[in-house]
C-alpha cells in the first residue's frame, strides 16, 4: 500500500505542473495599447520580452521616432539600406499594392500630412494644385527593393506604414510565442488581432467582437458581433477613426492615393480576416477606398480573405453586410 501510494506521487506532480495556466500581459505602443494572452504551464513569455520586440520594430517603421531607418529614408535623396522587419513589411506592401491596383500605397505619406494627419499638424486643407504637386511623389512603383536595400525614383518619395505596421507587429510578437513552444494565444494591438489555439483547459474557441452599425458613423461603434476563431488575424479600417472637421465637413484620415483626397463612398469601416495581421491590415484600407460594391467582389475572388462591412445605404441607414466566408465565422 506505501508502496503504491509512493509510486503514484511523481505522477500526480507531473499532472498538477503541466496543467495549462493562463498568463495575460498588457502594456502602451505604438500610441496604443496592446494584450496578450497566453495559456502554459509557466510564464514563459513577459512584459519585458514584448516590449522589446516593439521597440526594435519602432526603430525600424516609427515616423514618431527621429532616428528610425524609415524617417532616414524619407529624408535619403535617393534611398539607404533597411533592416527585416523594413523588408517584409515593404515586400507586403508591393504585394498589396498591385493586388489592389494602386488603392494600397506606402508612398501616400505626403499626402497624409497635407491632410492634417501626419506628425507635424497642419493650419490648413490643401488646394487643388497643392494635390496635384504631392501627387507626382506618390506611387509605391517609384519604389525599387533589392535585397535590404530600399531605393526611390524622386527624392519627394516618402513612405508611410502606418497602414500595415500594427498587423505585421501583431504577427511578429505571435511568432515569437510560438517559437517559445506556446500553442493558444490571443495576440491584440491597438484592435488588430491574431489568434491561435483554444482557450484552456476548456478548450473553446476564442471569441472576439468585432465592431456593429451604430446610428452615429462617426462615434464609436459597439462590441455587438461574436466571431470564434482558432487560427488567424482580424483587422479593422474605419473613416470613424481618425477625422476631423472643417467648414461642417468630416474629413477622414483614409486617404486615396489616386485622387490624393480623403476617402468619400459609403464605407464606415471594414473588418478583415486573413491567416495573418499584416495582410488583413493592408487590405482593410484599400477596401475602405473600394467602396462596398467593389470591395465585395474583390473579398469574394480571394479564398484566403474575408471581411465584415459596415456601410450607409442610400436611405441613409446604417446597415451591415459580409463576404460568405466572414458569415461563416460569425455562424460556426
Amino acid at each position: 500500500m506505501r508502496c503504491l501510494l509512493y509510486c503514484w506521487l511523481p505522477f500526480l506532480f507531473i499532472v498538477r505542473n503541466g496543467e495549462l495556466k493562463k498568463y495575460t500581459i498588457t502594456g502602451f505602443a505604438q500610441g496604443t495599447t496592446y494584450s496578450i494572452t497566453y495559456y502554459a504551464t509557466d510564464s514563459i513569455v513577459i512584459k519585458r520580452q514584448v516590449d522589446s520586440i516593439l521597440d526594435k520594430i519602432d526603430s525600424s517603421l516609427s515616423l514618431y521616432k527621429p532616428y528610425s531607418i524609415i524617417n532616414q529614408f524619407n529624408n535619403s535623396r535617393t534611398g539607404r539600406k533597411i533592416d527585416n522587419h523594413f523588408v517584409n513589411v515593404i515586400k507586403k506592401s508591393i504585394l498589396v499594392y498591385h493586388e489592389t491596383n494602386g488603392l494600397f500605397d506606402v508612398t501616400v505619406k505626403p499626402l497624409v500630412q497635407a491632410w492634417g494627419f501626419g506628425v507635424t499638424k497642419t493650419d490648413s486643407l490643401p488646394g487643388k494644385k497643392e494635390i496635384e504637386a504631392i501627387k507626382k511623389c506618390v506611387g509605391t512603383n517609384r519604389l525599387l527593393l533589392e535585397k535590404n536595400y530600399l531605393s526611390k525614383k524622386d527624392s519627394c518619395v516618402q513612405v508611410d506604414l502606418n497602414g500595415i505596421a500594427q498587423g505585421y507587429s501583431v504577427d511578429v510578437i505571435a511568432d515569437f510565442i510560438e517559437k517559445n513552444g506556446i500553442k493558444n494565444y490571443l495576440v491584440e494591438l491597438g484592435g488588430e488581432i491574431r489568434v491561435k489555439g483554444r482557450k484552456q483547459p476548456s478548450g473553446e474557441k476564442m471569441k472576439i467582437g468585432i465592431e456593429s452599425p451604430d446610428e452615429d458613423e462617426f462615434r464609436d461603434h459597439p462590441m455587438q458581433k461574436i466571431i470564434s476563431l482558432e487560427n488567424g488575424a482580424i483587422t479593422t479600417s474605419g473613416n470613424y477613426r481618425k477625422y476631423y472637421e472643417s467648414d461642417g465637413k468630416k474629413i477622414t484620415h483614409i486617404i486615396d492615393p489616386k485622387t490624393g483626397y480623403p476617402v468619400q463612398n459609403e464605407l464606415i469601416s471594414v473588418t478583415v480576416y486573413a491567416k495573418d495581421g499584416m495582410t488583413a491590415d493592408a487590405y482593410d484600407n484599400a477596401l475602405m477606398l473600394m467602396g462596398l460594391k467593389k470591395a465585395l467582389q474583390f473579398i469574394e475572388k480571394r479564398k484566403e480573405l474575408a471581411a465584415y462591412f459596415i456601410y450607409k445605404d442610400k436611405t441613409g441607414k446604417i446597415a451591415d453586410t459580409a463576404s460568405s466566408r466572414f458569415y461563416k465565422l460569425m455562424n460556426p
